[in-house]
This record gives C-alpha cells, sequence and structure tokens, in this order.
C-alpha cells in the first residue's frame, strides 16, 4: 500500500531511540523528509545512521532540543521548518515515564511531567500550526499511554499528562479539521523500549533479557509485547493519504491489554 507520504516534511520530537524512532524510520522508507529531536547528540547521530542504513538518500536531519522548554520547543520547529523547507507532518513523542504513589510525588515532578508531555506537545503543535495553515493542512499524531484512558493506583503524573494529552487531541481536531489539519493520538501499552527493558530486568532479574521481555508479555493477550516498528507503522498510517478522513481519535498499539476501548 502507497502511503501518500513520499516528499512529506516531518518532524519526530523524541525521534533518537524506541517509538520516536522507528517512527522515523518508516516515515523515511515511505519517502519523506525527517526531522528528530532529542537532547543527547550522541544518539541522535546513531538513530540518523539507523534511519539511512533502512532507507539510503533520504534526507535525516537532527536537531539537538529539549521540548519541554519554550526555547527547545521553539528551536525544533525552527530548524525543521528551515532544514526542511517547511512542514506537513508532527509526531509529538517526546516523554518518560514518571509513576509512583501520588503522596510521594512533589510538585517538581508534576511540573516536568507536564512540560514535557503536554506543554511540548502544545508548544510544538501550536507553532507547527502556522505552517500547515500556510500549506494548506498537515498531521499531528500525539504519542500518548493506554493509562490516560484508565489511570491505575500509582500511574500519576504520567497517566494524568497522558489523559490531558488524549484531551488536546480532541480538541484540535475540532478547531482545526476546516483547514485539513487532522489530529490523532496513539495510546502505547507494554512496548519494547528501554524503560520496558529496564521494568523486565527489575521484576525478573534473575533472567537473560529476552526471557524476562516475554515472562512480561505473559499478561498481553496477544501473548507477547509489542514492537517500536508495530507502533511506529500505526503512527505512519495516521499521518498518511490513506488516512485523510481519520481524526480525532486515539488508537490503542496494546496487544488488547486495554481495559477500555
Amino acid at each position: 500500500m502507497d502511503l501518500g507520504l513520499s516528499g512529506k516534511r516531518v518532524l519526530v520530537t523524541g525521534g533518537s531511540r524506541g517509538i520516536g524512532l522507528a517512527a522515523a524510520r518508516r516515515f523515511a522508507c515511505e519517502g519523506a523528509a525527517v526531522a528528530i529531536v532529542g537532547r543527547r547528540l550522541e544518539v541522535l547521530a546513531e538513530a540518523r545512521a539507523d534511519i539511512l542504513a533502512a532507507a539510503p538518500g533520504s534526507i535525516v536531519v537532527t536537531i539537538g532540543a529539549d521540548v519541554s522548554t519554550v526555547e527547545g520547543a521553539t528551536r525544533s520547529v525552527g530548524e525543521a521548518v528551515e532544514a526542511l523547507g517547511g512542514l506537513d507532518v508532527v509526531v509529538n513523542n517526546a516523554g518518560t515515564s514518571a509513576a509512583g504513589p501520588f503522596l510521594a510525588q512533589e510538585d517538581e515532578t508534576w511540573i516536568a511531567d507536564l512540560d514535557l508531555k503536554l506543554f511540548g506537545a502544545i508548544r510544538v503543535t501550536r507553532l507547527a500550526l502556522l505552517h500547515f495553515r500556510a500549506a494548506g493542512g498537515g498531521r499531528v499524531v500525539n504519542v500518548t499511554a493506554i493509562s490516560g484512558k484508565h489511570p491505575g493506583a500509582g500511574s500519576g503524573p504520567t497517566a494524568v499528562s497522558r489523559a490531558a494529552g488524549l484531551a488536546l487531541t480532541k480538541l484540535l481536531s475540532k478547531e482545526f479539521a476546516r483547514d485539513n489539519v487532522l489530529v490523532n493520538a496513539v495510546c502505547i501499552g507494554l512496548v519494547r523500549s528501554e524503560q520496558i527493558e529496564r521494568g523486565a530486568r527489575a521484576r525478573f532479574p534473575d533472567l537473560p533479557i529476552d526471557d524476562a521481555l516475554q515472562r512480561m508479555g505473559e499478561g498481553v493477550p496477544i501473548g507477547r509485547i509489542g514492537t517500536a516498528a508495530e507502533a511506529g507503522d500505526v503512527i505512519a498510517f495516521l499521518c498518511s493519504e490513506r488516512a485523510s478522513f481519520v481524526t480525532g481519535v486515539a488508537v490503542n498499539i496494546d496487544g488488547g491489554m486495554s481495559a477500555v476501548l
């Protein structure tokens, strides 16, 4: 299936590892020009090499920035537009997993989490919308988590930030649909990443990492944890011409793990 992404200009925050890298790789393989944002330059360089190995000759730009700050978000969009000649797609993927007992979370933890996951997406999208309108449309995908739909005990502040990201997605989809800007979210479950690997090692310290991950996956209805590539493929589809009548939805990428649709 031709996704119609050839020639599109894509910005992926948190694009140097995991799901962000997998999404950027898929976009490049579909013929898009990609700008990836991350905080560590050496990791960004490795990610760029990874993408170019999968899609030789692609345009891949690296931007060292922290989108949890106004300066970092502004520079990310500005440098992407300058390097790519415009912008058609934004994937707001920057984030970490911060969760613990409610009474143990200080204000600083909540503020840092909201600055990165919610305000990072707000600031990047607000700036990108100016370019989308000028170009006659655009796509936004906000990468969230299934905990945003059904938070459990001890899941803050992440679950609250993710729930806010879902509300932001719906708001933007309503407000900018007439501008041909389609805004969707993906809700991630157990998908292999450095965070999930750390969790597997903590739960099963006596097992090799692949065996530990297999044990973690036993609780997923489909019987395994997901891969970053599987998430990246769904993100690319939502930004494609094949999803031109899809906006304001939140797609679970969780192997059936979520308790809600």
